[in-house]
């Protein structure tokens, strides 16, 4: 994945240090030319600042003559007088011999040398110096100019981090507003921090898109609700005229006839009624929690469907574990009519995909900060390989048998989604059956808690 960040540090670092480079090659050779020129100029104060009585016919070799410490200890000074005789050599080294007026270059026995000549009115006065010792001094100058260089390197790389974080820092926030948000949210990104005008136009653009989608859903969800809506109201009254027309006999037919039309009829309003609650689900998306017992809810809805569990002689009752006391109620944080959905649709599933006698039991559990609730049958179960899509939109297990639309489940997990719950399918490990679990519901310390 591309930085931006890495992208910016690396070009900036490597800008900077070939830049640092190209300075201090620059300042390197500029400082080692003007070092240069500062030996040839203190080579040429030697020369004229000696004093006029060396000039005694028997000085051939004397003792170095304290110059205060003037340059190098590898200077050599020689002496002619007018009949070109040496009369004074400041080293023990070989005389150079007489280069002439001005600066010259000389090479004797393989080291090179600086000379500079002066004619004086009774004198020839030559100060020399070796390349070597001029070069070594010269270096050394020449390094002690690059130390402001050296400590300019590091400050401006942390000045180019701090720069480039402080120039990314709205894209950072605009990162952090985004994934603050819930994935239901279609609302317009609003950033708290003023946005610069190259990352303006992308927030503008994200709002349009949201815009233009929360539009697009909002007018998918008022279709379907319209439409189931729409649906459910003629259905329901084509089913009252049908078993009317039955029962004053105006309409023949067999009764297998009639029973499947009923059936099929049943299933429309099924389906119709399925598809009005999911409508509601996805409008609400952001619907405040009230406090609700849970434990309640299951009473009134086991209630509701005790009739149809007496029919096929299920088993029908509720389970209360970890109660912390005989009038417990399980209070959590909820919307009683979207739990009441999912629950309703859980129970159907359960009942209608048990066997006659079978058994079906609500649960309800506390955890340490959380209430969970548990739809036990003992159906078929669901296949390994179709217990993750079961919860689609529509799907519909290959061998389920009976009436249904595919949406119980997907209302289900879409009521514990908004809960900040979880809807977790399990095949009954001990027998045969599936186990439905919602974990976990925000617990509720307030008052009956």
């Amino acid at each position: 994945m591309t930085s931006i960040r890495r992208w910016l540090l690396a070009w900036l670092v490597f800008g900077l240090a070939v830049a640092c480079v190209v300075a201090a090659y620059g300042i390197f050779h500029t400082a080692r030319r003007e070092a240069g020129e500062l030996f040839d100029y203190e080579l040429r104060t030697v020369a004229l600042s000696l004093p006029m009585n060396i000039t005694a016919a028997n000085a051939v070799e004397h003792q170095d003559h304290d110059f205060h410490d003037i340059a190098d200890d590898r200077i050599v000074i020689d002496i002619w007088d007018k009949t070109g005789r040496l009369i004074y050599h400041s080293l023990r080294e070989p005389a150079l011999p007489r280069a002439g007026d001005g600066f010259r270059s000389i090479e004797r026995e393989g080291l090179h040398w600086r000379v500079f000549g002066v004619e004086q009115p009774d004198r020839f006065v030559q100060v020399a110096q070796p390349f070597i010792v001029r070069d070594e001094l010269a270096l050394q100058l020449a390094l002690r100019t690059l130390w402001p260089l050296a400590l300019l390197f590091p400050v401006t790389l942390a000045l180019v981090w701090f720069v480039v974080a402080r120039g990314l820092a709205p894209i950072g926030w605009l990162s952090r507003a985004l994934a603050s948000r819930s994935a239901e949210s279609l609302d317009i990104v609003h950033v708290e921090q003023p946005v610069p005008a190259e990352i303006r136009p992308l927030v503008d653009a994200l709002n349009g898109l949201l815009v233009r989608l929360n539009a697009a859903t909002q007018a998918q969800r008022t279709f379907v609700a319209d439409a189931a809506h729409e649906l459910r109201t003629p259905l329901a009254a084509l089913k009252l005229q049908i078993q009317a027309a039955v029962r004053d006999g105006s309409l023949h037919g067999s009764h297998d006839t009639l029973a499947r039309l009923e059936g099929r009829l049943n299933r429309i309003i099924h389906l119709a009624h399925q598809l009005l609650a999911l409508a509601r689900e996805d409008a609400q998306r952001e619907t405040p929690m009230a406090p609700m017992s849970l434990r309640r809810l299951g009473e009134v809805c086991v209630g509701d469907f005790s009739m149809l569990s007496e029919a096929k002689s299920i088993d029908l009752g509720l389970e209360l574990e970890h109660a912390t006391g005989p009038g417990d109620a399980y209070m959590i944080l909820g919307d009683p009519s979207a739990l009441a959905v999912l629950l309703n649709n859980l129970l159907d599933n359960a009942i209608r995909h048990s066997p006659e006698g079978g058994r079906v039991d609500v649960t309800l559990s506390r955890r340490r900060d959380s209430v969970c609730l548990s739809v036990l049958d003992d159906g078929p179960g669901i296949a390994a390989d179709e217990i993750d899509r079961v919860c689609d939109r529509f799907y519909r297990g290959a061998d389920v048998q009976g009436p249904g639309s595919g949406l119980g489940l997907a209302i289900a997990s879409r009521v514990a989604k908004r809960h900040r719950a979880s809807l977790v399918l399990t095949n009954r490990a001990e027998s045969h059956g599936l186990a439905v679990s919602v974990n976990a519901f925000q617990k509720y310390d307030g008052p009956d808690g």
